[in-house]
């Protein structure tokens, strides 16, 4: 599943080991023009696919819960005819509309990828989004600009160390901030040849608050916690 940077391409169209990989789209991404959209100028057309894309959306919350085979069945018995009519009012959305505008910049990106973006429909296991991959890498795609002004090398190396210890924190299940805050109050006595006790690895009990990393950063990518134009107001 990636979005619609050109370097992927070829990906689809060469072919490894006999089989070419197969492209999935991501509807978060589709989404995001339609919601940068209304947030410019409260585009009616805008909302309408939001509304569009919503009901798709809450099919996925109905049937996250169910097995591989009952969610397919739940994406094709519902999902599948929203994703016809939704394909039906871009194309008659998008003769109606201006060229080279961003009304026309975001149909032609839904339409460009339409057959990646409803292969999800056809299964229970592929998803409609990217966006567990998206909010991982979050903090990496937000903070590269500022790593260039780390000042020296030095200072890039032990921004890095302080990066890795924070990313294992949160791999190991603790609240970074407290495992820091506790990490930072031990450190002036503790002696040096016991550091090790210190590393975020999970057996911290003091820094392992009772809420786990995971449960405080909810699936927000690009808006989609809040999937109607409504909710902006």
């Amino acid at each position: 599943m990636v979005d619609d940077y050109a370097g992927y391409k070829p990906l689809f169209t060469e072919v490894s080991g006999g089989n070419a990989y197969t492209e999935l789209a991501c509807f978060a991404h589709v989404r995001r023009k339609f919601f940068d959209l209304y947030q410019a100028n409260r585009s009616p057309m805008a909302y309408a696919a939001l509304e569009q894309i919503a009901d798709l959306y809450e099919i996925e919350s109905q049937a996250k819960d169910l097995s591989i085979e009952q969610r397919q069945l739940v994406r094709q018995d519902k999902a599948k005819p929203l994703l016809d009519e939704l394909y039906a009012w871009l194309k008659d959305t998008l003769a109606k509309t201006a060229p080279g505008g961003a009304s026309a910049k975001a149909l032609n990106y839904a339409l460009k990828r339409w057959p990646a973006l409803i292969r999800y429909a056809d299964t229970g296991h592929l998803p409609i989004d990217n966006n567990a991959c998206e909010n991982t890498i979050r903090p990496i795609a937000i903070g590269r600009k500022n790593y260039l002004f780390v000042g020296t090398e030095r200072a890039g190396k032990r921004a890095a160390a302080i990066q890795s210890l924070l990313g294992t924190a949160k791999l190991n299940g603790l609240d970074p901030a407290a495992w820091l805050k506790d990490t930072l109050e031990k450190l002036p006595t503790w002696p040096n040849s016991k550091i090790d006790e210190l590393l975020p690895f999970g057996h911290n009990e003091a820094a392992n608050t009772t809420t786990n990393f995971r449960d405080t950063h909810s699936n927000t990518a690009y808006g989609t916690a809040s999937l109607r134009p409504s909710r902006y107001k």
